[in-house]
């Protein structure tokens, strides 16, 4: 497979090599989709610049958004690697439950900022070791071994935490979610999760490990003739998810300077949604992380222009889902060698 490009849509080493022709044929594919999601989010900002120009169109209101996308956006980042290899990861919401609640106990609030990050970062870890070892090694269907983590994550969020909200104490923590530490106006989380994204895009794109994931995600077993280790590799992929998850966990963390069991919730429901309306096939084998980043600022715009409406939550929900039938849907006719 090619490097070449803007996004990586074709099955690496899982198959023949692809002809040019077909080559820049899939890239075109994902570039219109791209395009189709940039246009979805220029009619949003212009709707909300019609109806709440003062309040949309303000500097603080578009820091909060991109700090809204920021935490889930980093979640959905090592979501899409997971679903591109063919796999599910539906624990990401209690993961990040789970972290944020372990990250301010006292006692690890005792070793400041350093420790809480390492804590979450380790925990995150730790769950998609559990995860990527019962799916690479143990047999279990993903959609299984994840729906028993998120189970358990969370339960055992709610028992450290006791069903209280941990207030964090640091001052260095709580400092870093205030306008004093923006640099250049953008708050350190929106810089984060352009970290994680570049990170990503390029682990994807430019490395082996993008190519394998993808190879994987097409075809295991002709991956695993080619010579690679399939085992490992969704090891690899569980552990970056939950990498991911910790890393979310501190961000959200930092945002509402507090610890709860409840954090996360329903995560893994607009991470998976975010990486399918931006190309991801949840079959596997394809998918670009610039399309499930420009999925997360469509949804978190689609949530802002509700709350400033004041519109109920519940058509929120109903226009998500749409939106996500209509990805779906084109994912099929595009599978089906129509236009996207």
């Amino acid at each position: 497979m090619s490097s070449s490009g803007t996004v990586s849509d074709a099955p690496a080493e899982a198959a023949p090599a692809e002809s040019p022709g077909a080559l820049r044929a899939l890239r075109d594919r994902a570039d219109l989709r791209n395009l189709s999601l940039l246009g979805v989010l220029a009619a949003l900002v212009a709707v909300g610049g019609t109806t709440r120009p003062d309040e949309f169109l303000s500097i603080d209101n578009l820091q909060l958004v991109l700090t809204q996308a920021s935490v889930i956006g980093v979640v959905t980042v090592g979501v899409t690697f997971v679903i591109i290899s063919g796999g599910i990861d539906l624990s990401v919401g209690a993961i990040v439950a789970l972290a944020s609640v372990w990250a301010t106990t006292v006692a690890t609030q005792e070793y400041g900022l350093g420790g809480m990050l390492l804590c979450a970062v380790l925990v995150g870890l730790g769950c998609g070791l559990v995860n990527g070892v019962l799916i690479a090694y143990g047999g279990m269907v993903p959609f299984i071994a994840t729906l028993a983590m998120l189970a358990s994550a969370r339960g055992l969020a709610l028992q450290i935490s006791d069903g209280r909200t941990q207030v964090v104490g640091v001052t260095e923590v709580l400092d870093l979610g205030l306008p004093g530490a923006y640099r250049l106006g953008i708050p350190p989380l929106v810089l984060v999760f352009a970290a994680v994204t570049a990170l990503g895009w390029v682990l994807l794109n430019r490395t082996t490990f993008g190519r394998r994931s993808v190879a994987v995600g097409g075809n295991a077993e002709a991956a695993r003739l080619a010579g690679i280790d399939v085992g490992r590799q969704r090891l690899l992929l569980y552990l970056l998810s939950g990498l991911c998850c910790g890393i979310a966990a501190f961000m959200l963390v930092v945002l509402t300077g507090s610890g709860q069991n409840t954090n996360g919730n329903l995560y893994e429901l607009d991470a998976i949604a975010a990486a399918i309306i931006g190309g991801t096939l949840l079959s596997g084998g394809r998918g670009t992380i610039t399309g499930s980043v420009l999925g997360v600022l469509v949804f978190t715009t689609i949530t802002n222009l509700f709350a400033l409406n004041n519109l109920q939550s519940d058509v929120q929900q109903i226009a998500k889902g749409a939106i996500i039938v209509a990805a779906v849907l084109v994912q099929h006719r595009t599978a089906r060698g129509g236009t996207p």
